[in-house]
């Protein structure tokens, strides 16, 4: 099975820090991300995400992204469900990310373009498992 998401967007809004009941933090934040094509009005339809970063990643992000910034993310879709109050039933999906990269500069913080946060420093995602394959496709 395979459960893997890459996704260029920009924040809709600044990331949001809070912390588990045992102290682990955790980041949410919407990424904006446009559709490859045009309406017959020329807007471009846009996909908002729900992103999920845990513990070290989820403190780097809120350090360092802001509302606009343009970033890379590698995650996993996950979808949960909960009760509310009222017994009725709310169901989410989000990505919950373990791999983010700045793609625009960071002029607050003095950072530069193509910045990447840690998780894995050799971020290819993904595109470079295929150089190593065999050369005995089936096509």
């Amino acid at each position: 099975m395979l459960n893997k998401v890459i996704l260029i967007g920009r924040l809709t809004k600044d990331p949001v820090l809070r912390y588990t009941q045992e102290q682990v933090s955790v980041c949410s934040f919407t990424l904006a991300v446009n559709r490859d094509y045009k309406l017959e009005n020329g807007e471009r339809p846009t996909d908002f995400v729900q992103v999920v970063a845990w513990r070290k990643l989820a403190e780097i992000c809120n350090n360092n992204l802001k509302k606009g910034r343009l970033i890379a993310i590698i995650g996993r879709i996950q979808t949960r469900s909960w009760d509310d109050d009222n017994g009725n039933r709310h169901w989410i999906t989000e990505v919950i990310t373990e791999e983010v990269k700045f793609l625009d500069s960071n002029k607050e913080k003095g950072q530069s373009t193509d910045t990447e946060i840690p998780f894995d420093d050799n971020s290819d995602f993904g595109f470079n498992d295929f150089e190593s394959m065999d050369d005995n496709l089936p096509f």
